[in-house]
Formats: structure tokens, C-alpha cells, sequence
């Protein structure tokens, strides 16, 4: 089973178990709905982003994503609707950070970073908060 945090509505990570030994490699496993609390709907990854660029800057009203860097380091900064904010650094390939909906997210990538994200939902514009102005709304209602 994965390591994680207590609070499951926050961000936190998630360790996947792992086989394997130094002389032969690795292999790190995710077995959805065991590592990961939901079902998978999408999967989507990001490389060569140029380590200048802060990527994400947003949130989404429904989605829950797991994030995970399969090679490189990924800088996460979180922020909750009730201002608890959280930094994750992921630097190994069995390593991963889950994040719930309404968390206002950046990453900031090594240039040879390759990220792998899996969702709970399929792709929709209207699922995403794309300004900070507007997550800070939410905050109000």
C-alpha cells in the first residue's frame, strides 16, 4: 500500500511501491485505486520545459490530479481556498503528489524533467480556475 499522508483533502504524497535492486534497475508500480484514489480518466505528460518557465497557475473545480516526475525534479507549490499552502519536491520516479480540486498549483521543472499527470476527469475548459483573482473569489463564497 502507498505511503501518504493522514489528510487525504490535501495535497500530499504519495510513495508507489517499488521492486528491484541497484545491479538489475527498478520498477515502480501504481495499482488504481489502491496508490491512486481515484479512477484514472486521463493521462497526460510534460518535458523539455525550459527550467525559466513556472508552469500550471491554476486550478480546477472538479479534477483531482496525481502528479509525478518519472525523470528530473518538479518544484510544487500548493495553495488551499482556505489559505493552507504546501512546497513538494519531486526528484524520484516513485514519488508522486496528489491534489485535490481547488488547488491553486505551480510547478517549476528541471529542463530535462519529464512529468506524468493522471486525472479523475476528462479534458473540459470550464473545469479550470485560470486566474489567482478568481481562486481568491472562491475564497469569499
Amino acid at each position: 500500500m502507498a505511503k501518504s499522508q493522514l489528510n487525504p483533502g490535501r495535497p500530499h504524497l504519495i510513495e508507489f511501491p517499488t521492486h528491484g535492486e541497484l545491479a538489475i534497475g527498478y520498477l515502480a508500480v501504481v495499482q488504481m485505486q489502491q496508490e491512486i484514489p481515484f479512477e484514472v480518466k486521463r493521462i497526460f505528460w510534460t518535458y523539455f520545459t525550459p527550467q525559466s518557465v513556472i508552469r500550471g497557475r491554476h486550478a480546477h473545480h472538479a479534477t483531482s490530479m496525481v502528479l509525478i516526475a518519472v525523470h528530473g525534479r518538479i518544484e510544487v507549490h500548493t495553495e488551499m481556498l482556505d489559505g493552507y499552502k504546501s512546497s513538494f519536491l519531486l526528484d524520484r520516479p516513485d514519488i508522486g503528489v496528489f491534489l485535490p480540486p481547488l488547488t491553486w498549483h505551480t510547478m517549476q521543472y528541471s529542463h530535462d524533467a519529464v512529468q506524468v499527470v493522471l486525472t479523475d476527469t476528462e479534458y473540459t475548459s470550464e473545469d479550470y480556475i485560470r486566474s489567482y483573482e478568481e481562486f481568491e473569489e472562491l475564497r469569499r463564497i
